[in-house]
């Protein structure tokens, strides 16, 4: 229910924003995604499609409110499930870098919310994005800690390349656990039009369970209020630089 309703407001905060905000910048995409999941004598593939948009728009002052949503469908062997995921992040722009926090629920495997908070910052330089994110949630038995980072390179303003990778601490009814990820992806904007396409891949691993997941995703946004590059100066990347672990580990 937690994810239904922050997801829910900020899917409608993400399609209001652009009328009365005339300072806003974001996106909506859609995406098709593809996961291979590995254990020990047995593997599984998942297919599915996320729906998803990011809205920044200023708050008061130098602060920045930035509403990410996105819904995601997942055939796996073994069944298939709906998810829905929200944050909301109020960050703080100082000269050339970004500061603030985030708040964000989300749907996993099984009917469960994943509550997460955290702190992330950017650094922004002229052709480059760096973007650091620490963050805690807890779902059940089960607490998260990750910390995690992303370098954005644009060839030029349309054109956006990044690597990115994270490092998480699983604690389950007392027992732990490390998880890691590394991954890299593409975006490119098709000129005097507002749509940009992407495809980004990503590998991760639990250590303990000997579990591997290799995801790729293909997909395409219409964006609104600038280029590629003014959407990270803008605050309107938050929530999605840095894959969620619940996606990155197959619980959703």
């Amino acid at each position: 229910m937690k994810t239904i309703l922050l997801a829910s407001a900020a899917a409608a905060t993400l399609f209001a924003a652009p009328a009365f905000a005339q300072d806003a910048v974001g996106s909506v995409g859609v995406a098709y995604n593809h996961s291979k999941i590995e254990v020990p004598g047995a593997d599984a593939d998942l297919d599915g499609a996320t729906v998803a948009g990011v809205v920044a728009t200023p708050a008061f002052g130098d602060w920045t409110a930035t509403f990410n949503a996105a819904g995601t469908y997942s055939d796996y062997d073994f069944g298939d499930e709906t998810t829905l995921s929200g944050a909301v992040h109020l960050t703080k722009a100082i000269e050339d870098m970004r500061f603030g926090g985030f708040v964000g629920a989300e749907e996993i495997a099984g009917g469960d919310t994943l509550m997460t908070f955290g702190a992330e910052g950017q650094k922004y330089f002229q052709q480059a994005t760096l973007t650091g994110v620490v963050s805690y949630g807890a779902v059940d038995d089960a607490d998260l800690w990750t910390v995690g980072g992303e370098a954005a390179f644009y060839a030029t303003p349309a054109l956006r390349l990044a690597a990115r990778a994270s490092y998480s601490d699983v604690d389950f009814a007392g027992v732990s656990t490390d998880g890691w990820s590394a991954g890299v992806g593409a975006e490119y904007a098709f000129a005097a039009t507002p749509y940009s396409v992407f495809a980004g891949y990503d590998r991760a691993e639990l250590e303990d369970a000997d579990l591997t997941i290799d995801s790729f995703e293909v997909g395409v946004r219409y964006n609104f209020g600038g280029d590629l590059q003014s959407r990270d100066r803008a605050g309107a990347t938050l929530g999605r630089n840095l894959g969620s672990i619940t996606k990155l580990f197959g619980l959703r």
